[in-house]
């Protein structure tokens, strides 16, 4: 037979085959791709073993608080005038907040102004005129009675020598008794009216009492317009124009400036690990990248049986700008750290929680199986004490690469 003809009948004779041939062909491969994988083993994704620092920490969630509110009110009754700031804005020290209506109270000081004048002036009168006039009283009656003290005397010579009458002497006798009755009411005129004295102590009182009363009135109209006792942030805002207010409603609360506290609910699982100066990093829900530092500085010592939570709280003494009261935060607290040591993923430890756990460790094209001892575990990372070295290669647990397996390792 002719090539040609040869030719012909050996495509017609692979053509009429060709599917059969391409599955020859396709297994043919397979297999020997399977010898391959056999001999060389499967292309595995594998962790090495890094020397870094491991931190443990506790995560949580919770919400801004400052450790006090100051709650502002009114100290007298009286009806708003005008309220001077909005819920939310920034106070500082003695700003006015709320004007409350003063025409009462300065009337008040109107009127103690004139009171105490007057007990003022009674008492100048005591010392400018009262006293002068009962001191010349009194040296007027010292007088009298040297002059009826000697008309006496004489009266009662002549009465003695025969030469004067009985009503002479009886005359004299009551004139100097008149006369010392008059020295000393002169003397106590001018007593009451020194220093110490009765009339002098009763105007002294008077203008006191005066005094106190004005004190009181100008301290009152003071309480008419309400300030801030201290730096914050106003957080509530309870009152209106027109609003007739007593003392004790609070009108305003105030969140004070300064340090602020984070308010966490820690599962109770986690208390043992927990404990005060702990270091943290917290974060708002609405600036997540920008973190800031707090200090554990509170522990309940009671738990939420309801909830199965212990409260605790944190400090910080320089919060950022953006941070506002009641806002929800996120935190790290710092619970354990260890620096420089050996670390690999938790996914390639195999019974990391029984007291002998393993790992397998590519050594020579295979994966070993080899005992480790584990330290701290933090997140998804384990503390490798011993076992392995840093920079070898393990293979994770959901690989399925079973120990004595060929493998290829590739980085992760």
């Amino acid at each position: 037979m002719p090539p040609t003809s040869l030719l012909l009948q050996g495509g017609r004779w692979f053509w009429a085959r060709k599917w059969a041939i391409a599955g020859i062909l396709v297994l043919g491969i397979a297999a020997g791709l399977g010898v391959l994988r056999w001999l060389v083993g499967p292309e595995v994704a594998v962790y090495p073993v890094l020397r870094s620092d491991l931190v443990k920490t506790v995560v949580a969630s919770g919400h801004v608080e400052t450790p006090f509110r100051v709650e502002i009110a009114s100290q007298i009754t009286a009806t708003v005038a005008e309220v001077l700031v909005e819920e939310g804005q920034s106070v500082t020290a003695g700003q006015p907040l709320v004007a409350l209506d003063q025409r009462e109270l300065q009337a008040a000081v109107v009127q103690a102004h004139a009171t105490s004048a007057q007990a003022d002036a009674q008492l100048r009168q005591m010392r400018e005129l009262t006293l002068p006039a009962a001191e010349e009283s009194l040296k007027q009656a010292k007088a009298t009675l040297l002059n009826a003290e000697a008309a006496f005397q004489r009266a009662e010579e002549l009465a003695t020598s025969g030469y004067g009458t009985r009503a002479v002497l009886d005359a004299a006798t009551k004139d100097i008794d008149i006369a010392k009755t008059q020295v000393r009411t002169a003397e106590l005129q001018v007593f009451t009216s020194t220093a110490g004295g009765a009339d002098f102590v009763m105007a002294e009182t008077q203008l006191e009492q005066a005094q106190a009363s004005l004190n009181e009135a100008k301290a009152r109209l003071g309480y008419a317009t309400i300030t801030s006792p201290r730096d914050g942030i106003l957080i509530t805002r309870s009152v209106e124009r027109g609003t007739v207010v007593v003392p004790g409603q609070a009108l305003l609360v105030l969140a004070p400036t300064g340090a602020v506290q984070l308010v966490l609910e820690i599962d109770e699982k986690n208390i043992g690990l927990l404990s005060l100066g702990q270091a943290a990093l917290a974060s708002a829900d609405a600036y997540a990248d920008q973190r800031f530092p707090a200090i554990l500085s509170y522990i309940n010592p009671s738990v939420d049986i309801s909830r199965a939570s212990i409260e605790v709280k944190l400090t910080t003494t320089k919060p950022p700008a953006y941070l506002r009261q009641d806002m929800t935060v996120s935190v790290d607290i710092e619970v354990a750290r260890r620096d420089g040591v050996m670390v690999v993923p938790a996914r390639t430890v195999h019974d990391s929680l029984t007291a002998a756990p393993w790992v397998l460790v590519v050594r020579n094209g295979r994966a070993q199986a080899q005992p480790v001892h584990i330290g701290l575990r933090a997140a998804d990372s384990i503390e490798i004490l011993s076992g392995v070295a840093p920079g070898e290669q393990l293979v994770p647990i959901a690989s399925g690469i079973r120990a004595g397996q060929r493998l290829r390792p590739v980085a992760s």
